[in-house]
């Protein structure tokens, strides 16, 4: 679920909320790094269980209207079709989702019931919603066709859910578009034979990803020092206090990695963080770090500090 670029941002972050407040506590900023991994699958469950709520709370609605009588109100073919969704109903009735959801406690949609019921109005009142219940017949692939554009086009762009969400827990700024992107590309692949678990994906590849974290985290604070000496002496025009705090902080990280992760290749390592630069910093900062580390990588080649084995991992 998390790629290695990923585990990048989240370790900047980290040591961008150190810079910030002038915490140099290695153990604790290890202790948001974990927390904050993790609570990436926590938003995929939420977001998941979004489809869920909707569903409960349409099928409330149904059933009101049954005993009140008043079905021949209702402008569609078949009033129950979005019920009947069978992509709809596999997340529904998927045990193992609520088992996990349960496991951890996660509360946030009963406690705001509200958000709710205005974004189930928000897709009732959507021309995606209105063709799909105006159109006859069905189909597993039109069901699922559906369930993507809905949640495409109305609820990961739904503006309330997002500040509720950005409010819960603040790294999940960065989260919610990595976990609706993720959403939507599992729907779009699900079939009507998948097992129950397709839906619960690993969080990291393997262990070794979250060593790489770790210990990225870890050797770029603890050389802070020796890799700040390391950027001044290749900008000699530039004062240190002048460089943007995210680029300073992209740098000593990418040094770190041409110095001390062997396994990955420097082409990885300079393409990774010019690509975090183009969309964490400013419109310039990645021109001033492909600078700064062409000149390093081309020294440590000369000096022969830079030794690389292996094809590494994006």
């Amino acid at each position: 679920m998390l790629t290695r670029r990923q585990l990048r941002i989240k370790v900047m972050q980290c040591i961008y909320a150190l810079v910030q407040s002038k915490d140099d506590s290695l153990e604790k900023q290890q202790k948001f790094l974990r927390v904050s991994i993790e609570n990436t699958f926590t938003l995929y469950l939420l977001l998941l269980s979004l489809l869920r709520e909707l569903y409960a709370l349409a099928k409330r609605y149904e059933d009101h209207t049954v005993k009140k009588y008043l079905a021949e109100e209702n402008p569609y073919p078949n009033p129950k079709k979005f019920l009947n969704n069978e992509l709809l109903q596999q997340i529904v009735d998927n045990d193992l989702i609520e088992k996990e959801l349960k496991r951890r406690k996660l509360n946030l949609w009963y406690l705001h019931e509200d958000y709710i019921s205005l974004l189930y109005k928000e897709i009732a009142a959507s021309k995606i919603y209105r063709a799909y219940m105006q159109e006859e017949g069905n189909s597993y692939e039109k069901d699922r066709e559906f369930i993507i554009a809905l949640y495409r086009e109305v609820i990961a762009p739904n503006e309330k859910v997002y500040e509720l969400l950005e409010d819960d827990k603040l790294t999940w700024v960065d989260d919610i578009p990595l976990v609706n992107t993720f959403i939507v590309k599992k729907l779009r692949k699900m079939t009507p034979d998948d097992p129950k678990s397709y839906m619960l994906p690993r969080l990291l590849k393997d262990s070794e990803d979250m060593e790489f974290a770790k210990e990225l985290l870890a050797k770029t604070l603890l050389r802070n020092s020796e890799f700040e000496g390391e950027i001044v002496d290749k900008t000699p025009n530039w004062d240190k206090d002048r460089i943007a705090e995210i680029d300073a902080i992209l740098l000593k990280m990418a040094i770190c990695e041409l110095l001390h992760f062997s396994s990955i290749p420097e082409r990885v390592t300079l393409n990774e963080y010019l690509e975090i630069a183009k969309e964490y910093s400013t419109p310039k900062s990645s021109i001033f770090i492909n600078g700064v580390l062409d000149k390093l990588v081309r020294e440590y080649k000369a000096d022969g500090k830079l030794k690389k084995t292996g094809r590494g991992l994006l």
